[in-house]
Parts: C-alpha cells; sequence; structure tokens
C-alpha cells in the first residue's frame, strides 16, 4: 500500500505531501490539487505522459532542477524509494534508490506491477451507455466505457457475482431488477434494465445519468479482479444523496474486502468528493479523510484525525456542515 505522496513542482503542488490509508477520501474546492494528484499517480504507472514544460509550476523558477511525484509505501516496501521526475533537458522518466541494498528483480516486478495497476475513474453517462465490441479481455475505460462488455464477461466467467450484482442493483435502484444484453450488431454488446414492474427492457441509452452511473460504480465493486488501486473522481456525482450511503459501501467493499466475506486481496481506494453529505458518511473515520487547502502558491494536504481540536469543532455537529462552513478548511475562499 502507498502509505504517501510527495510532490515537487508538480503543477500547482509545488511541495506538498497526500497522506493515503487504504481508503483515502479528498475533499476541497475546486483548483486545489485534487485532480492533480490523481495525475501525478498516472504518470508513476506510465499511463499519463506529461512533458516538463507542462508540469512544471507556474511561477517555478527558470532554474528548478526537476518536478517529480514520489510515493512511499508501507511494508515490505518501505526502503525501496521509486519516484517519477521531470527535467528541462531529458526526457521523463521512472527512478529507483534502494539505499545501497541489492536490487531484487521480483521485488521491482511487483512494485511496477502496482504502479502499472493504477486506474483513475471520471464517469460519463454517455461513454457507459455506449455498445462495446466484444473482446476476449474488456477492461472498464476510466470514463466507463466498455461497461457492457465488462457485465457480459462476469456473466460468463463469474456468474455468481453477476447474480450479486443484479441483487444490489434491486436495492440501489428498486424499479429495476435485472442486468440484460442485446446484440445491437454482430460482434457488439448492448446492457438493458428490466423493470421490477412490468418487465420492460430500458437500453442504456434511455436510462438516467445517475442510473448508469451507480451501475458501474456497482460493477466495479463486484469485479473479481480489479486494479490494485483505484481512483475515483467524484464518485457522488449526479446520484441521488440517498444513494451515497450503497456508494460509500461499494468503495468499502473494494478497500476492505474481508468486511464483506471476500477472499480477493485489498484495494487502495483514493476519491474525491465536493459533497457534504459524501463527507458526512465519513465522520467516524476522520483517518481517512485528507483536506486540500491553498497556501498561498502551493498546496497544503492534511489528514482530518491530524487535527487536535476536532473533538471540539465536532461535538454533536455533522461533519459535512462544519466543514461546509468553512471552519475546517478545504472551502473556496471568500472574494
Amino acid at each position: 500500500m502507498i502509505k504517501s505522496v510527495e510532490f515537487k513542482y508538480f503543477k500547482v503542488l509545488r511541495d506538498a505531501t497526500l497522506p493515503l490509508s487504504q481508503f483515502t477520501l479528498i475533499v476541497g474546492p475546486n483548483g486545489c490539487g485534487k485532480t492533480t494528484a490523481l495525475q501525478g499517480l498516472l504518470c508513476l504507472g506510465g499511463k499519463l505522459g506529461i512533458s516538463y514544460a507542462s508540469v512544471v509550476s507556474a511561477g517555478a523558477r527558470k532554474d528548478t532542477p526537476n518536478a517529480s511525484v514520489s510515493p512511499r509505501w508501507g511494508k515490505p516496501w518501505d526502503k525501496f524509494n521509486v519516484w517519477f521526475s521531470w527535467v528541462p533537458t531529458l526526457n521523463p522518466r521512472l527512478q529507483f534508490d534502494t539505499g545501497g541494498k541489492p536490487l531484487h528483480e521480483e521485488d521491482l516486478e511487483a512494485v511496477l506491477r502496482e504502479l502499472r495497476s493504477i486506474e483513475i475513474y471520471a464517469l460519463d453517462a454517455r461513454a457507459i451507455a455506449l455498445p462495446v465490441h466484444l473482446e476476449a479481455e474488456v477492461r472498464l475505460a476510466s470514463d466507463g466505457k466498455g461497461l457492457a462488455g465488462v457485465l457480459d464477461r462476469m456473466r460468463d466467467n463469474h456468474p455468481e457475482r453477476f447474480e450479486a450484482l443484479n441483487h444490489d442493483l434491486g436495492h440501489w435502484l428498486p424499479e429495476f431488477d435485472r442486468v440484460l444484453f442485446e446484440t445491437p450488431q454482430p460482434g457488439h454488446r448492448g446492457i438493458l434494465l428490466r423493470t421490477r414492474e412490468g418487465g420492460y427492457s430500458i437500453r442504456a441509452a434511455d436510462l438516467s445519468q445517475g442510473t448508469l452511473l451507480a451501475l458501474t460504480i456497482m460493477t466495479l465493486a463486484w469485479l473479481p479482479d480489479p486494479p490494485s488501486i483505484v481512483c475515483f473522481e467524484e464518485p457522488d456525482r449526479g446520484l441521488h444523496p440517498r444513494l451515497l450511503r450503497d456508494v460509500r459501501d461499494a468503495l468499502y467493499r473494494l478497500a476492505y474486502p474481508e468486511g464483506f466475506e471476500e477472499k480477493r486481496p485489498p484495494v487502495q481506494v483514493i476519491a474525491t468528493t465536493h459533497s457534504p453529505y459524501m463527507l458526512d458518511l465519513f465522520r467516524d473515520h476522520p483517518d481517512e479523510i485528507v483536506i486540500a487547502n491553498r497556501d498561498g502558491d502551493n498546496v497544503r494536504f492534511e489528514r482530518l484525525s491530524d487535527r487536535k481540536d476536532l473533538d471540539e469543532i465536532l461535538r454533536d455537529s455533522h461533519l459535512g456542515d462544519v466543514w461546509y462552513s468553512g471552519i475546517l478548511g478545504g472551502v473556496p475562499d471568500a472574494p
């Protein structure tokens, strides 16, 4: 598990450290580095190519030696340093340091697998609704494209999980009782949802945005082989507040599988939000919440549980209300 990520001159993150847990919820105003931090993780996995000129922080000195993103691992890789750096005269590159100890090939490969597995989901209902060309290894794209193929493979290869997902569907969205499939053209697969009353089949393109977003998050939670590190940009966006508890439980299913009688390895989950309703669901877990604040021309990340005055501030209040008031920071500055 990645315990923290250090950023140096990476866009708005001039000198910032993002603390991470098995599950982490990042809150803060627009422009405070939440999305930038997730982009930094993608760079570590080699999934996002950015030039030095695009990365280096605005206003940085012309002689700035480099920009970098450096994760700090928990055991067994806590003595193993890896970082991605940008310098003016060289191509961006991933670097390693073992503190003088021999570099074991299996350790290096394990770390690289973790980094390459990083996925960031910023879901788009239009992409989710698209039929897909059937392939042996269909993966869910960052915007949700490919959902029909992922569900089709789950139905064929893991029918027990597909049935569990349909059970969840009836809980999350009681108006529907089952995922169905169609073949809009040879070699393609689309999804439909069957209504509980009347048994009507509704094509994905005719479903609401919230329904498609909810179905995609639900599917990710039931994957038999999810990525090792999964990031969500505002998984609550477009959903009714009554669904947020279900979203939280889906993210927890990924992060803490043993609590849901799952036998697969845990997934490290990082999510962002602007919703006080979503934040309030984590009131009893301040160690999982990180507040992002603009601090002059830099960004500062603070784990909520590190605040010594937290109990006094919260008392009997809702965490979402307290954050929204600005007492905890992580809100836009007043004009």
